[in-house]
């Protein structure tokens, strides 16, 4: 069964995100911020992470999680799909300097997430 790591810090997203993905066989692990998505990336080794970029109350915000997992060996290859309120290309372009492997805008359609993720880590029903 493969692993995703849904981060972001209202309850409203991680649950919609959760609830749409239960339904394509996949374990769910859920971080509010910042600290727990890095403990639940090392401790978990998940096979793609959305991390929402604005991590309200977080030490650290989406770009520097993103950042951070890029650069430690142990987590550099996960696929990590930002999750972003802004579609403007400035937005964009820091995702992707950050490391992030693709981006969705808020809101968004829960089935077109979940057709990305299956497109990103390859499994389908």
């Amino acid at each position: 069964m493969k692993k995703i790591l849904i981060v972001d810090d209202q309850p409203q997203v991680r649950e919609l995100v959760a609830v749409t993905l239960q339904t394509y066989n996949y374990q769910l692990f859920l971080a509010e911020n910042g600290q727990q998505a890095l403990q639940l990336a090392q401790k978990e080794h998940p096979h793609l992470i959305l991390l929402d970029v604005m991590l309200y109350g977080s030490e650290w915000d989406g770009l520097e999680v993103c950042r951070y997992l890029k650069k430690d060996p142990s987590t550099q290859d996960i696929p990590i799909i930002l999750l972003t309120a802004s579609g403007q290309k400035s937005n964009i372009e820091a995702g992707k300097a950050a490391g992030a492997d693709d981006y969705i805008t808020k809101p968004f359609s829960p089935l077109a997430l979940a057709e990305k993720i299956e497109t990103m880590i390859g499994q389908r029903n």
